[in-house]
């Protein structure tokens, strides 16, 4: 058991550190024993304890009969700070939580601590994948004459030839987005396919695997408070009213149907208005949000909450890949109850375009699989956003995600929606670890008051670098007895 003794104020902080990192612990009761004491108030009274961690520099009082560690920054509050501002994109290669969480379970571990873990992935899965999709346009047979049209018409012909020059371009490539370009009145006439339709191309590359739409639910709103120039390109010419055949043989596919969110991160009344179109077209009870462009603020998560969503998958970045939350896992915002926030980790958008990172598909199966292994080591969710016409001319980045999610198939992780990463992840947070005192010493009871869990937890029990694991679905508590050694 894990004696923590905060700084004032910082109890909510500690309480959310430790649902991420889910192991046995408590307020510091004094009179109490602790296998783990961990310290960012001043003073440390006098126990007895097989580790002391001290974080901060204004920790007094250490004891010189325990183990220590002394640590230069306070944990809490960088927790607060990851889980609240996030980091800068130039530390977002950084899983910075989910860094602090291994370095205390090796500090356990090195002291020869025995203690119970329920690492962030499913009895026999490495981690979990999110495939996600931002559904801003449905087809370009709704663009006539607008930006989109002509935008697309310069990207197509003038621009293909120029990354073609650069080398950015294969000769193939260049013909099929001319051919697009050509196409196009036949589109419009309803003579040729549109290539930007999305739906039939995702649901053949994710064949039996589950994903996630996020749906406009108002067309022409662009949405206030819109930062940056050229905001009313961020009025959409669908809504999910449009598509609502589309967005049912998507649920009938296993998959699901979130909000696109206009204006939800600013105004709670009118994100309750745009879950109920999406609710109202899709029968679904619980429904989660992605805001068009990632826009939000620190008061974007009691908004939400307010308005009904059950998750929040906003937070990313647009210019890079990698943690605006330092972790992978699903966390709650530190300024509400129920809400989830699903981090975003992987966006098509900031790997390949120009003003972003502007990486050629060698580069950016690079970074992607130093991602990918990161989560198969810590666990969390790996949650990946391809766009709707990313796989059509002009983007062409259609072919980099079937290597990207062929190579997810063939590693041992759970593909799950985001309402069903988020519910396995609301079902460990209701674990509970009650302390029982025996003729041994102390053990714990672990106790879930939710159903059966599926896929189920892992029961990891630590005895120094020693590691046992028992998967368990949370039916019934489970006794582990104190400090007894893992047999060989």
């Amino acid at each position: 058991m894990i004696g923590v003794l905060p700084k004032t104020g910082q109890e909510r902080v500690v309480e959310e550190f430790f649902e991420l990192f889910k192991t046995p612990w408590e307020i510091y009761r004094p009179g109490r024993t602790y296998d783990v004491i961990i310290a960012t108030a001043a003073d440390v009274p006098h126990v007895r304890a097989s580790l002391l961690v001290a974080y901060d520099a204004d920790v007094k009082n250490l004891e010189p009969d325990a183990r220590t560690v002394r640590v230069g920054y306070d944990l809490f509050e960088e927790v607060r700070t990851l889980l609240t501002a996030g980091q800068p994109p130039e530390r977002a290669h950084v899983p910075a939580l989910d860094g602090y969480i291994d370095a205390l379970r090796t500090w356990m571990k090195e002291a020869g601590v025995t203690f119970v873990e329920i690492p962030p992935a499913p009895a026999g899965r490495d981690c979990t994948v999110c495939l996600t999709h931002d559904i801003d346009f449905v087809g370009i047979r709704r663009h006539l004459f607008d930006h989109t049209m002509w935008g697309f018409l310069y990207r197509s012909t003038i621009g293909a030839f120029r990354k073609y020059l650069h080398g950015r371009l294969t000769v193939g490539r260049l013909l099929a987005s001319w051919r697009a370009a050509a196409s196009l009145p036949f589109v419009y006439l309803g003579w040729a396919r549109d290539f930007w339709d999305p739906f039939d191309w995702y649901l053949g590359v994710e064949a039996q695997l589950p994903a996630t739409y996020f749906l406009i639910p108002c067309k022409r709103r662009q949405g206030d408070r819109v930062p940056g120039p050229h905001a009313h390109r961020r009025a959409t010419a669908y809504d999910v009213l449009d598509i609502a055949d589309a967005a049912k043989r998507l649920i009938e596919r296993g998959c699901e149907v979130g909000v696109h969110g206009i204006d939800a991160w600013t105004d709670a009344g009118r994100g309750t208005l745009e879950l109920r179109r999406v609710a109202g077209v899709t029968g679904q009870r619980s429904v989660g949000i992605r805001m068009h462009w990632l826009l939000g603020d620190r008061g974007t998560a009691s908004k939400l909450e307010h308005a009904g969503y059950s998750y929040d998958a906003t937070s990313g970045y647009n210019e890079t890949i990698g943690y605006r939350n330092g972790t992978t896992q699903p966390f709650r915002p530190l300024t509400v109850h129920t809400l989830m926030e699903l981090p975003l980790h992987i966006q098509d958008g900031a790997l390949f375009y120009p003003h972003n990172l502007d990486l050629d598909a060698d580069e950016a199966a690079a970074r992607c699989r130093a991602l990918i292994e990161h989560a198969r080591s810590a666990g969390g969710v790996l949650t990946i956003l391809w766009h709707d016409r990313s796989h059509a001319p002009e983007r062409f980045w259609g072919d980099f995600y079937v290597a990207l999610v062929g190579s997810l198939r063939a590693s041992n992780v759970w593909f799950a929606t985001a309402s069903q990463a988020v519910g396995w992840f609301r079902a460990r947070r209701q674990v509970r670890f009650e302390r029982v005192d025996g003729g041994h010493g102390t053990g714990v009871r672990v106790r879930c008051d939710a159903r059966p869990i599926h896929p189920p937890l892992v029961l990891r029990r630590h005895h120094g670098t020693r590691s046992v694991d028992a998967p368990w679905d949370g039916a019934s508590a489970v006794d582990v007895a104190p400090a007894l050694p893992i047999a060989s």
